[in-house]
């Protein structure tokens, strides 16, 4: 789906940016509202969980978009343009989502949406989003169906909504980077695997599943648990039994902490893996100082380590976000900044005025957007998935995440 990665379109906010709407926890931002005289107002939507307990991420994604929006802005990326960001809280709910993507839609001023972070809320968003040809990018949502298709399972790959982009990789990319990390690197061969029944957690369960059979490991068993369950007493006593010596989860951090820390209380003295949801410093918090030797995996290099993304870092902490910029800061960015070049190309080849059809060919635009962002080579394959598939492997490390091990699945 989700800790920090991330235009070297050369950032260089500095730290007067004016940000209205700095680490706001509230829906609303007004970025770009002091528009100069006389320029068009155009608004990119922001969709994601900014209260609850995946706010955290939703903060970072919103608190990042804004600073894209003030980075055009305050650059005049688009002349005779001034942006504006909209941000809704879905509170992770795939009704407020839906709810959200119509109301966004109903705003005539919005040229593209940034979210959500969740790929369950997505599934009720693309289709509002794409009857009124309004251009969705999301920087976290890594299910295969919402850009290959339902039957992408069987080789059969049909782009749903022609609408939808995304600039983190997909599920097929992850859970199988993972199998072969935990099979051949960390030499694990018998993994209980559980999953929050979701559709991320599900999906990416099945894929890493798939694979590791493939490999020659054995699946020694398979269980389910309920988002919002707090007490996993029952499956962590399966998993002592089983005779695991891994523990791969699918599904997002507030249930994934309690979880590893039940299932070593249990007696089982054994990793938890997961993917970018549990990806958090809320995840080690959340276990009670049980998570040191458990593994995730999260969209791109560590955002620390990139040449990329130091000016996004240095610009981020400048403009002063109550909330840090987390695992799909840049990757927001860089969605926004997509919206950015796109209208900027659009404006270009209408004798720069905004055209009437705007949202219809921000979408065509999107297909040729091309720059190198906060988290690499920033461009979009026919099916609107990024280009990028690098992907890492974190460890829990006295306390901290760290990271051990970079790449892309070969195979």
């Amino acid at each position: 789906m989700r800790k920090s990665s991330l235009l070297i379109v050369t950032i260089a906010v500095s730290g007067a940016l004016t940000l209205s709407a700095c680490g706001s926890r509230g829906g609303k931002s007004d970025s770009g509202s002091d528009s100069a005289k006389g320029d068009t107002k155009v608004v990119i939507g922001v969709d994601a969980p900014l209260t609850g307990k995946l706010s955290a991420l939703g903060q970072g994604i919103k608190n990042s978009v804004d600073l894209a929006v003030n980075k055009a802005n305050k650059d005049k990326v688009v002349p005779g343009v001034t942006f504006a960001i909209e941000a809704l809280d879905d509170q992770a709910n795939p009704t407020s989502g839906q709810q959200n993507a119509t109301k966004l839609v109903g705003e005539k001023d919005v040229a593209g949406v940034v979210g959500p972070l969740n790929s369950s809320v997505s599934l009720t968003m693309q289709k509002v989003f794409n009857d009124a040809h309004l251009a969705q990018i999301s920087p976290a949502n890594t299910n295969p169906q919402l850009s290959l298709g339902p039957d992408w399972g069987s080789g059969k790959f049909a782009r749903p909504y022609a609408s939808f982009f995304r600039t983190a990789t997909t599920d097929v990319v992850q859970g199988k980077f993972a199998a072969q990390y935990l099979f051949n690197d960390a030499k694990k061969t018998k993994v209980y695997v559980i999953d929050d029944k979701k559709t991320y957690g599900a999906g990416l369960a099945a894929i890493f599943q798939e694979e590791f059979k493939k490999l020659g490991g054995t699946v020694v068993g398979t269980d389910h648990v309920n988002p919002d369950d707090k007490d996993f007493s029952a499956v962590a006593t399966k998993v002592a039994a089983a005779g695991a010596d891994s523990v791969y989860y699918g599904g997002e951090y507030p249930e994934a902490g309690p979880l590893s820390d039940q299932i070593k209380k249990a007696g089982a003295a054994v990793p938890l893996f997961g993917g970018d949801g549990i990806y958090d410093d809320e995840y080690i918090k959340l276990s009670n100082g049980n998570s040191n030797g458990d593994l995730a995996t999260s969209v791109g290099a560590p955002v620390e380590e990139l040449d990329s993304a130091k000016t996004f870092i240095d610009d981020y902490k400048a403009a002063n976000y109550k909330d840090a910029y987390a695992a799909y800061g840049g990757y927001s960015y860089d969605a926004a900044w997509s919206l950015v070049e796109a209208v900027k190309a659009v404006v270009a080849a209408n004798g720069g005025k905004v055209p009437s059809d705007l949202r219809q060919k921000v979408i065509d635009a999107l297909g040729k957007v091309s720059f190198d962002g906060v988290t690499g080579k920033v461009s979009f394959d026919e099916y609107g998935d990024t280009t990028n598939k690098q992907l890492t492997v974190y460890t829990v490390k006295d306390g901290k995440w760290t990271a051990v091990k970079s790449g892309t699945y070969n195979g």
